[in-house]
């Protein structure tokens, strides 16, 4: 079980003084609850006491008005009173003749959630406990953030700032919040969810009390959930919100529902019988003013009905109606009844379908989730529900005519099924090699391996192998919702298995012409690897002309995806950027060095690192990977593949690639995370110049500071990113010989002492009109700012 130190603390080299509490087994000082946040104490000053009232007293001086109080109304000078500390962390006031708890900290939270501590409201008192963010992370002074339970209408919590709905967890569904579908998979929480006429509040007990763990809301409007990890002697981070644009409250306005999986597309959209309400502003993808009822319809008695959307967040529920009593059928009759109610769900998950929810007006903040959330049945006019009707019928005809055809092809396939047999197999020799590392069976329901090769190291990491079918039905058949992403020779998908683990799913195109090759490389070299900071391949499929890669799934994609968004790089602080640098660094590290194959990756950049629930980086994409022999240094190709501004310049130009190739392109990347810009971002003072360009210049006239993402504010550690910035130009310098290794860069990265040598100019210090263009291994061209360029032949 934890224990805490309750006693005065100051921060960072301030003069202010504060009394709080602080965990004791903890290394890094992590402050859990201050009592004097408003009124810091000046100095050394200070008296904490017990006064003649029974409460909890501190003084600036002795005899001074106090500068915080318990104040506790059933406090009395008729009877002595003590003050504990408990092991959950609660500072509690008891009066001794009844053992009664009269005060304590749990009621006053200040930034921290601790297990077995409330939030919520106390109906009958009015006690309402809520977590406020401090104002900076030197100043613990309430700050624009605060997380409470909204008990108006149907109970919600929210996350606001300045008073306005920020994020919003959304409304109980008997497990979970529905707008956390991560609390289903939640292992080592008990929750309470308590809504009566007494209190409503939330509780999270622990499974393992020896596990360390809190939920704060930052200064800069983000909810972190993390566990203190004793072997890393740090804190891991295992969820937070808000995680993308379409969880910021109200994103595409009222009526309309918010989309992050619709990747190049607009994320908003109308919901069923509704339409813009400023198209010009929708069409400029701005859909503040959300969706209206078309007009010359109506919705009252004229045959209208309900169109399901699926896997949402519920709409608000502040000004919903819940009846615990209906079912959902008896809830979407009510429902029809009433010509001012716009739509109805199930309330409750974990009764079995009985529970009613029941909106009138508008409907506000909905998004939609990949594999989870609920279902809303929203109300349409007649003819937009023919239309739905209509659409289902012929999907349905279209599945019946897909059977019988698919029938009959299958009796004309039969006659010809040895030529068939034939054929696949003389197109698996020549489509695939990887045919001799199968089994004889292709077509299973179930994973099995790629056996060792005897010219591959053998040992206990066989690659499982997949049928296309149990991949299909995992990501929905291939659907559009469940894709992550687009990569270089392919699209990559989130799916879901029949036990519940989510997988991500690398599919090569068809059309590739070289991923064959690639495919190979990948899946010889990572089945073979294993470090914290590379992503793990679980399996591989390789079917009629598919070929798959599975990979473990990291839910929060790729490192660009935080790095260049205005609105999630707040999400990124220092330490946090620092801890992932260090990642990379020991993953190439691993590569190069450590791992039993000498490895060099030729592109390594931002969209090539994953985070997990974490943030921890993971080195991914090795289709372009290179093995070199142990004593081999260096090697040539004369197909030069990955993407300009993270090449090296030997390589780009020469063919010629090493592991110092590698390490230009994590200077380019650690430049890049300093920054919070691209290496072909523009510059006002010089725009012909890059970042890399920008950063020497910088680095000249001793104004390095300037290239610090300035968003970091007070979280940046300067003299730590500074170091920083030298090691990136050290690691980009011209000529290979003067580059660091990854065993120097992962030192100079870990070593505040360390001496650091003045780099010399880097290059590429000017931009490319190739710069940033994607070098694709799948046709040999690329495209950047419509310009096309061909893959650099090497001499």
């Amino acid at each position: 079980m934890p224990c805490f130190f309750f006693f005065y603390f100051s921060l960072g080299n301030s003069s202010r003084r504060y009394v709080g509490i602080w965990y004791y087994q903890v290394s890094e000082q992590t402050v859990v609850w201050v009592a004097n946040r408003e009124r810091p104490i000046i100095g050394t000053s200070g008296a904490l006491s017990i006064d003649s009232d029974g409460n909890m007293v501190l003084h600036e001086t002795n005899g001074s008005f106090p500068v915080w109080s318990t104040n506790a109304s059933s406090a009395s000078s008729n009877y002595s009173t003590t003050a504990w500390l408990t092991d959950t962390g609660n500072l509690v006031l008891i009066q001794d003749f009844s053992e009664r708890v009269i005060w304590q900290s749990f009621d006053y939270p200040t930034d921290t959630m601790l297990p077995f501590m409330k939030l919520g409201l106390n109906r009958k008192t009015g006690l309402n406990r809520f977590l406020t963010s401090w104002k900076s992370p030197e100043d613990p002074t309430p700050g624009n953030f605060s997380y409470r339970i909204n008990p108006t209408g149907y109970a919600q919590l929210f996350l606001y700032k300045d008073g306005d709905p920020y994020w919003r967890a959304g409304s109980w569904t008997g497990d979970r919040w529905s707008g956390i579908p991560e609390m289903t998979h939640a292992f080592i929480f008990n929750v309470s969810f308590v809504n009566d006429p007494d209190e409503v509040s939330i509780m999270y007990g622990i499974v393992n009390p020896s596990i360390i763990t809190r939920m704060v809301v930052n200064e800069l409007g983000s909810l972190r959930r993390s566990t203190w990890h004793n072997r890393d002697q740090r804190w891991i981070e295992f969820w937070f919100a808000p995680k993308d644009q379409c969880d910021y409250y109200g994103k595409c306005g009222p009526n309309s529902n918010c989309n992050p999986y619709n990747t190049g597309q607009f994320e908003c959209t109308c919901l069923p019988g509704l339409e813009p309400k400023s198209p010009v502003d929708w069409n400029l993808r701005d859909g503040s003013a959300g969706c209206v009822r078309k007009g010359g319809v109506s919705v009252c008695r004229s045959g209208e009905g309900f169109v399901k959307v699926k896997h949402v967040k519920l709409p608000d529920t502040s000004k919903a109606r819940a009846n615990m009593s209906l079912n959902l059928k008896d809830c979407g009759e009510e429902c029809l009844r009433d010509c001012s109610c716009t739509a109805y769900a199930s309330a409750n998950e974990s009764l079995g379908g009985w529970g009613c929810l029941i909106w009138h007006g508008d409907l506000v903040d909905i998004r939609t989730f990949a594999n989870s959330g609920l279902d809303l049945y929203v109300r349409v006019d007649a003819n937009e529900l023919a239309r739905y009707r209509k659409t289902r019928f012929l999907s349905q005809k279209a599945m019946v005519a897909i059977i019988l055809v698919s029938i009959f092809t299958a009796l004309l396939l039969a006659g010809s099924l040895y030529h068939l047999v034939i054929k696949k197999r003389k197109d698996r020799r020549s489509h695939n090699s990887l045919e001799s590392d199968m089994t004889d069976s292709t077509y299973f329901h179930g994973p099995q391996s790629i056996k060792d090769r005897d010219d591959q190291p053998r040992g206990n990491r066989d690659v499982p192998l997949y049928d296309l079918s149990t991949l299909a039905s995992a990501t929905n058949n291939f659907s559009v919702l469940s894709k992550l992403g687009q990569g270089g020779f392919g699209s990559v998908y989130k799916g879901v298995m029949d036990n519940g683990t989510e997988i991500a799913v690398k599919r090569l195109s068809k059309h590739s012409r070289q991923g064959v090759e690639e495919f190979k490389n990948e899946v010889q070299l990572i089945a073979n690897l294993q470090h914290r900071n590379l992503v793990r391949i679980l399996g591989c499929c390789v079917e009629e002309d598919e070929k798959m890669l599975i990979y473990e799934y990291l839910p929060n994609k790729s490192l660009d995806a935080f790095l260049f968004d205005k609105t999630r790089i707040s999400l990124l602080d220092w330490r946090k950027r620092f801890e992932i640098a260090s990642g990379v660094a020991r993953g190439l590290l691993y590569l190069h060095q450590d791992s039993r194959l000498r490895i060099i990756h030729r592109d390594l950049k931002a969209s090539n690192v994953l985070l997990d629930a974490t943030m921890n980086p993971k080195i991914s994409d090795f289709g372009m990977a290179r093995i070199c022999g142990e004593d081999q240094i260096q090697g040539n190709t004369n197909r030069v593949v990955g993407t300009y501004g993270y090449m090296s310049p030997e390589y780009a130009m020469e063919g010629i690639f090493s592991m110092k190739s590698d390490v230009y392109s994590f200077g380019v990347l650690l430049l890049e995370i300093i920054s919070g810009k691209r290496n072909s971002a523009y510059y006002d003072e010089n725009p012909s110049s890059n970042l890399v360009g920008h950063a020497w210049e910088l680095w000249k006239e001793g104004n390095c500071e300037d290239v610090i993402d300035e968003s970091m504010d007070d979280s940046c550690y300067k003299e730590e990113a500074l170091r920083c910035i030298q090691i990136g130009l050290l690691c980009v310098q011209e000529f290979v010989d003067d580059r660091p290794n990854m065993s120097a860069v992962v030192f100079m990265l870990a070593n505040k002492d360390a001496v650091l040598a003045s780099p010399k100019r880097p290059a590429y210090v000017f931009k490319s009109k190739h710069l940033g263009a994607n070098l694709s291994a799948s046709d040999g061209t690329a495209s950047a700012n419509d310009i096309t360029v061909s893959t650099v032949e090497g001499r």
